[in-house]
């Protein structure tokens, strides 16, 4: 196990490098890849060098970490990071997916943090059809504007990182819908990967600025300004776009299984969640929020959205805003309300609560592209530029300004 080597080499690809956290484990990580791997400490000294049938796993010792083969053998313990480099073409892999680039693992308070280290580009492989489907050649403009979006998403964020004020010192991006679904190498699929291609390097521009690029699944009908949704003051190219197809009573996105929905609820379920996600919304008691007796829509926002929620119940009344109330009225199961974009009726008996049903529209935030909007307009025979600047107003698409992130 040589500790004096030279520095890894840097992980080969097209684009700035991206760090996406994929996973927490707890004290203990396996090492693994689909072939020959180094292991590599902060200052670049090669740790472990792989053999055939050889197994190793990272372990956590408070704020460091070391590796140990399966029969005892250990490294040093050590105090930063440590980063697994697949060699030639092989793929690391955790947690059951393969992955481009490398694996990082940092020691955490509760863990141990695995980080995949890849390139934009083979990053947006294991974005895109995760986000807009396995799509068909009548989908293709729609693929293609998925691409563009959650590349200038991507790079929106890697900007923030660069300034310093990121979410963590450890990573870009997570791995999940709080910022893009990615499932590494695994995910791949051959129509998304053409797409990423076809497009690569292109950004939502507003100037030379690149521009945030949020989207969802379906808008139910229109989209929202990011002021409806999220405490902003909002931006020009997230406003409200109407996704009605001109001189007819259909939406774009009405092929959208969620286009329109219903969720109901017992009193005793309403209880439950109530009483579960309220007080991270609204300040509550001692004594907890009661049994529900009522739920108000307090206004709606200028795209037809709840603005507030007003929760009535034997322990007094409870105010959340329009898009919290998905937080807060979750499925039994834990799953968000779809949208924001609904209405309640309460049914009562002899004077008591028997069951809330709400019915909606839409299934995400709304803020920006409406991706199953953006698969009827392709269908409709829109390209991609026309879909980008429809749910994008105001943006063109162009290079990632040169210069804008350190290669």
């Amino acid at each position: 196990m040589p500790n004096d080597a030279p520095p890894a080499a840097p992980v080969a690809g097209v684009g700035p490098l991206v760090r996406v956290a994929l996973r927490v484990t707890r004290d203990t990580a396996t090492l693994d890849a689909t072939g020959p791997w180094r292991l590599v400490d902060a200052p670049g000294g090669v740790l472990v060098r792989s053999r055939p049938a050889e197994r190793w796993q990272i372990e956590r010792r408070g704020r460091q970490l070391r590796a140990v083969r399966a029969d005892g053998t250990a490294t040093g313990w050590r105090d930063a990071a440590l980063s697994q480099f697949p060699e030639n073409t092989g793929l690391a892999r955790s947690g059951g997916k393969d992955y481009r680039g490398a694996l990082i693992f940092v020691a955490t308070d509760t863990g141990i943090l695995v980080v995949n280290l890849l390139p934009l580009e083979d990053y947006l492989r294991g974005v895109v059809p995760l986000e807009i489907g396995e799509r068909g050649p009548a989908d293709w403009a729609a693929v293609e504007a998925q691409a563009v979006a959650a590349r200038s998403y991507t790079v929106t964020r890697l900007v923030t990182a660069q300034s310093g004020v990121g979410r963590s010192p450890d990573f870009d991006l997570a791995s999940t819908v709080s910022d893009q679904v990615y499932g590494g190498r695994t995910a791949e699929r051959p129509f998304a990967d053409a797409a990423v291609k076809a497009t690569a390097g292109l950004v939502l521009r507003v100037g030379d600025r690149v521009v945030n690029a949020p989207f969802y699944s379906a808008c139910g009908g229109e989209t929202a300004a990011a002021e409806e949704v999220w405490r902003t003051d909002g931006e020009p190219h997230l406003r409200r776009v109407s996704d009605r197809v001109a001189g007819t009573d259909r939406f774009y996105c009405d092929i959208a299984p969620r286009f329109a929905w219903t969720r109901a609820y017992t009193a005793r379920e309403l209880d439950d969640v109530v009483r579960r996600y309220v007080a991270a919304y609204a300040t509550v008691g001692a004594g907890g929020p009661g049994h529900v007796r009522d739920l108000q829509v307090d206004g709606r926002t200028p795209s037809g959205r709840v603005a507030a929620l007003i929760i009535r119940t034997d322990h007094g009344s409870y105010r959340v805003r329009g898009n919290d109330a998905r937080s807060v009225l979750r499925s039994t199961a834990g799953e968000l309300l779809n949208s924001a974009y609904f209405s309640i009726t309460m049914e009562q008996s002899g004077g008591q609560l028997v069951r809330a049903v709400i019915r909606g529209n839409g299934y995400g935030h709304g803020v920006g592209m409406c991706q199953w909007g953006a698969i009827g307009r392709a269908r409709a025979g829109q390209d991609t530029r026309t879909i980008l600047r429809t749910y994008y107003p105001g943006t063109t698409v162009g290079l990632i300004p040169a210069g804008l992130l350190i290669p």
